[in-house]
């Protein structure tokens, strides 16, 4: 196997996360981002799939938000 060239170029790993928040899906994202980042290292990037919510009384509860979320891989 040869070995790998210096040249900037990253390889990540794909999670797949639901963060939730009763404030708003952006909350939701944070939330799901600051619980990711204190076991996984690398985080780089991450891709929002779904957005949904839970209603209580005609009212929204809480919100959903599905995430992919990319970390590299140490080399």
């Amino acid at each position: 196997m040869s070995e790998r060239k210096q040249d900037n170029s990253s390889t990540y790993e794909v999670i797949e996360v639901v963060g939730s928040s009763p404030r708003s899906s952006d909350d939701a994202i944070r939330n799901a981002i600051a619980d990711v980042v204190r076991t996984v290292k690398h985080v780089d990037w991450f891709e929002v799939t779904e957005c949904r919510g839970h209603v209580e009384g005609g009212s929204i509860a809480h919100f959903q938000v599905g995430l992919k979320v990319g970390f590299r891989v140490e080399s």
